[in-house]
């Protein structure tokens, strides 16, 4: 079961990713990578956690083990199946969500495609990397004295 949620979420980020990159950014494209993407995603999330938690779906040791406090604690809930499917769930649902902000605030501005194109690639492969770019490559501009349009 969780190989299959794994491979479906992979499947579904990457589709919305590719999308996202490549396709004109028509609002009905924006607003399915948002609803269907990040919304799906973030549902899948939010079942497999509340199944993990009870105990219902792939049990951890109980709600009462449940330690995010601690690495030792977090190892073990990323030592089952589950955990680490939705905790990959919950990387891909939030670097699409950042993903869709930097391609929207990135249009507003006036940057190419092509200024973009790598900036969400490294979203894509490496939220916090891609988002720490796109922070700098905005800002510069901003110094600059540059106009967003």
């Amino acid at each position: 079961m969780w190989s299959i949620a794994f491979s479906a979420a992979n499947i579904l980020a990457l589709v919305m990713w590719v999308a996202l990159i490549f396709l004109p950014r028509w609002p009905a494209l924006l607003s399915a990578a948002l609803y269907l993407g990040v919304g799906l995603l973030c549902a899948a999330y939010s079942l497999g956690l509340i199944g993990i938690v009870s105990g219902l779906l792939d049990p951890v040791g109980g709600s009462a083990s449940m330690d995010f406090g601690s690495i030792e604690g977090v190892r073990r809930i990323f030592a089952s199946d589950g955990g680490v499917t939705v905790g990959w769930i919950h990387y891909l649902a939030f670097d699409l969500f950042v993903g869709i902000w930097i391609a929207r605030d990135a249009d507003a501005k006036g940057f190419s495609r092509l200024v973009q194109g790598p900036i969400l690639l490294a979203t894509f492969m490496a939220g916090p990397l891609g988002l720490f770019i796109w922070l700098v490559v905005r800002e510069r501009r901003a110094r600059a004295g540059g106009r967003w349009k």
